[in-house]
């Protein structure tokens, strides 16, 4: 059954009502008298909100009394919205000075008089709905609940979450399942269709078979056993192309030049499985295929075929939920994995209950703690979640309600969510919650940014700061990590500036579960969009029928998040842009369409647009630039755009501008207008020379700044940005990155800073040093003409990443290396003979780095996941 989230779109909707904005445009257009009363009603509903979220499941009628609810505060906010969007157009009116846009405002659905006559109209309509509706809440006898005391209490962002290494209770399964991999082929090797031996490791979902996948993957004695050794997630679509082409990346070193994902992708089928075989002939491999759905004995056969050419002893492992897959796959009996002793099962919970040794002090909630073990059947998921809800929290009351709550009495669904699963969910704090639901938009085994997640919740105003001023990107930070320390989160990693994460098949489960009739993927299993429908996202080419999409004229969002599906029907798009006019997030990534309509400017709620990958693409309509409420624009290896549109300085509250053009040249009177300017990036803009040229003015809130493949550019104005905070320039050839050398060191606000590719540079440039006290994040690739580290890079005292690659003619570290106390994180990777000198205990400079608490010399599978990393911030989300 659906959940509702009515309180926090009840709380952003009263913040708006508050805002200094909203009264001034309320008194102007004389409907000050029916905004306050709205607000009033508004008020009145919200205090027993969070009372009938709890008793909806016990009260006959409350779910439809919320729903409805719901629907009356997006469409006020729809409404109010309005005000905003007049706000604006007042204020690029009123900058651009031009007689032909004031004539045309004028004569517009936005003058003054018609735009006053209608709000009117639509405010009185939605609070006398909102009215009735708060009348009817009365027959319920709901209570007024304190918001403070119906959230958990924040955890401590210096929690540590269970690695590899702390696996608890698995030993003895890693031991077996090493031993299996071990014994040779019981039918015999190298004979027919049993060339290969394929191990199956069943069980359903939350039970940790990805895990015990993992450790016998990452086991030392593996490495020895397999040269070579590779990872796919198959996940809900076997499709044999793309799990070749998979294997194939996961079989290649990065620290060779391969061949670009898009080569690989235009490949037929013939030429990747001659590539495939040329992999894997005559290796002895292991090959892990976790989370296999496919139940197709042909489609299995037809992979099976492509992958037995590998040397005798090469074993594939399988992870599955289902023992029918387990069976028609393996090729000795399936190892089933069983949940955790009673013993593994505490020290699990209390683990995530409970700092270290701190349990020894509450024996009360220990003893209902082994209550609630009872009740999760073994399941390490089920375990942490339900531990990490509690941590932390002292409340015996709390602890009772865990214990008795009355999800612990159904029974286990077919789609494995858990009970324990979906009361952790309901434990966390409304705004949590809701952007949760939002990850049921993508595929299961996707992998998330932090940052592109940001962006998403950003455009629909979901983000709050806790803190009153902080800024609204790292909100969207805090909101990941808390969502990660509730274990809702899996393959966590901190690149700093960024996180990347995916979610367990059974989370994504959950996120499906509650985000219903609100939420929809469309596949090509859709037989129909429900009307209340408001966030739609496409994932299936075959699923874009124009008559399947509702008339409701309240969808917010549509997104297409999977490589590769994007519409191609002009006529489709146009009639989403008639019908969907409060669309405030629209991702037509991977689409083909050669112009954009001119009704876009129709869409004046937007506040995203993407049109990545879009090579059809030439020019924007001048309408484009009346999208005053635009906020992200993408135009991505938009390879055929021509030009930028013109009058962009109109989008004044443009905050990320992502660029792919022909342009050689970018004025600075382009830009001098996007006062809000925080991520701009460049990429495969091969003819661009000059940035922001003629420029005499800085760009003051421009805090990231990518360039990516921008082969001719030859310089970078970083003079014009004081605020910068994050660079990453890549594959730019002709960049000349010892600039400024003639004048006096500029201080600078940069945080990271990552260089790859400059071939010619001998030295770092010495501009870094403007960032000595600010510097967290350094990352140098490629650089195979480095010969020396500066010696005042142990000025950097707030340095606390530092990764080196590739850069095989650097031979010295400086000499006070051991002076950056704060570096946490050091590699050293295809850098041969300074990683020679780098070894622990025996090599010359492992006094100067052995302080450092992660250290990698030479070791590929951290750095490949951070290449991998990389490559996925620079396409996708930053």
């Amino acid at each position: 059954m659906a959940e509702y989230f009515v309180f926090e779109i009840a709380e952003s909707l009263l913040g708006k009502l508050a805002s200094n904005l909203y009264e001034e445009v309320s008194r102007a257009f004389d409907l000050y008298e029916d905004v306050q009363g709205l607000r009033d009603t508004l008020l009145i509903v919200k205090g027993v909100l969070l009372d009938a979220e709890e008793k909806k499941e016990k009260k006959h009628g409350l779910r439809e009394w919320l729903r409805q609810i719901q629907n009356v505060c997006l469409d006020t906010e729809d409404v109010l919205d309005g005000f905003e969007c007049q706000s604006l157009r007042k204020q690029v009116l009123k900058a651009s000075g031009s007689t032909r846009m004031k004539v045309d405002h004028f004569f517009s659905s936005s003058n003054s008089l018609v735009f006053r006559f209608r709000m009117a109209r639509q405010i009185k309509n939605v609070r006398r709905r909102l009215d009735k509706i708060a009348a009817d809440g009365r027959k319920f006898g709901l209570e007024r609940i304190d918001v403070e005391h119906s959230r958990l209490q924040r955890r401590e962002m210096t929690y540590s979450h269970v690695d590899a290494s702390g696996v608890i209770g698995r030993e003895k399964d890693r031991e077996e399942t090493i031993k299996l991999l071990m014994q040779p082929h019981p039918h015999g090797d190298g004979y027919g269709d049993q060339s290969v031996c394929v191990i199956p490791i069943v069980g359903f979902g939350g039970l940790g078979k990805t895990t015990l996948a993992k450790l016998v993957f990452n086991d030392k004695r593996m490495d020895d056993l397999f040269p070579l050794k590779m990872w796919v997630c198959i996940s809900d679509d076997f499709d044999i192309r793309q799990i070749v082409v998979k294997i194939i990346n996961s079989a290649s070193d990065p620290t060779i030049s391969v061949v670009p994902q898009e080569s690989i992708d235009n490949l037929d089928i013939e030429q990747l499985q001659s590539r495939l075989r040329h992999k894997l002939s005559c290796q002895k491999y292991l090959l892990v295929l976790d989370d296999v759905w496919n139940d197709d004995r042909a489609k299995w056969i037809e992979l099976k075929d492509l992958i037995k050419v590998g040397a005798i002893g090469s074993k594939i492992i399988v992870t599955t939920r289902s023992h029918s897959i387990a069976s028609m796959m393996g090729t000795v009996p399936s190892y089933v994995l069983e949940g955790l002793s009673a013993e593994n099962c505490l020290s699990l919970f209390l683990k995530w209950a409970f700092k270290e040794g701190e349990e020894k002090e509450h024996p009360n909630l220990v003893e209902i703690g082994k209550e609630i073990v009872k009740k999760c059947g073994g399941v390490p998921l089920a375990l942490k979640t339900s531990g990490s809800s509690l941590f932390s929290v002292f409340d015996l009351e709390r602890w009772e309600v865990m214990r008795d709550h009355e999800l612990w009495n159904l029974k286990q669904q077919e789609d494995d969510i858990l009970p324990s699963l979906k009361l952790s969910y309901d434990q966390m704090p409304s705004y949590l919650r809701h952007c949760f639901a939002f990850f049921s938009l993508y595929p299961k085994d996707f992998g998330f940014t932090s940052a592109e997640m940001a962006n998403f919740w950003v455009t629909l105003g979901l983000l709050r700061s806790p803190f009153g001023s902080q800024k609204i990107e790292n909100v969207g930070k805090l909101y990941i990590y808390e969502l990660y320390s509730r274990s809702f989160l899996e393959d966590f990693e901190d690149f700093g500036t960024v996180y990347y994460f995916k979610l367990h098949d059974l989370v994504h489960d959950l996120s499906l579960y509650v985000a219903k009739e609100e939420f929809l993927m469309v596949n090509s299993h859709t037989r129909k969009i429900p009307e209340q429908v408001r966030h739609i996202s496409v994932v299936e080419n075959d699923s874009l029928s124009h008559t399947l999409f509702p008339k409701f004229r309240g969808v917010r969002t549509i997104i297409f998040p999977v490589d590769g599906v994007g519409v191609g029907s002009e006529y489709l798009l146009e009639t989403w842009i008639k019908r969907y006019k409060y669309l405030r997030h629209l991702d037509l990534s991977d689409s083909f369409f050669e112009t954009l309509p001119n009704s876009i400017a129709k869409l004046e709620h937007l506040r995203a647009l993407s049109l990545d990958n879009n090579c059809s693409i030439k020019r924007l309509p001048n309408s484009f630039c009346k999208l005053q409420n635009l906020q992200m624009l993408s135009l991505r290896r938009c390879l055929g755009l021509e030009t930028l549109p013109k009058r962009l300085g109109m989008l004044i509250r443009l905050r990320k501008l992502y660029i792919t053009t022909k342009q050689s040249i970018l004025l600075e009177d382009e830009f001098a207008s996007l006062n809000s300017l925080h991520t701009l990036i460049f990429e495969y803009s091969d003819n661009l020379k000059f940035l922001f040229q003629g420029a005499q003015a800085q760009l003051p809130s421009l805090k990231v700044l990518i360039i990516q493949s921008c082969g001719n550019l030859e310089s970078l104005p970083l003079h014009l940005l004081p605020k910068l905070e994050v660079l990453i320039v890549t594959r730019c050839v002709m960049l000349n990155l010892s600039f400024n050398s003639e004048r006096p060191i500029q201080r600078l606000m940069m945080k990271y800073l990552h260089i790859e590719q400059c071939a010619r540079q001998q030295t770092l440039p010495q501009w870094i040093q403007g960032a000595s006290n600010t510097l967290r994040t350094l990352l140098i690739s490629n650089f195979h003409c480095l010969e020396k580290l500066p010696e005042w890079l142990n000025t950097m005292t707030d340095l606390k990443m530092l990764h080196i690659v590739n850069c095989p003619q650097l031979l010295h570290l400086p000499s006070e290396m051991h002076r950056l106390r704060a570096l946490e994180d050091l590699i050293i990777d295809g850098c041969p003979e300074l990683g020679r000198k780098c070894e622990p205990q025996s090599g010359e400079y492992w006094s100067f780095i052995s302080h450092i608490k992660c250290v990698s010399i030479g070791e590929t599978r951290k750095r490949k996941l951070l290449f991998q990393m990389l490559s996925r911030l620079r396409l996708k989300c930053t």
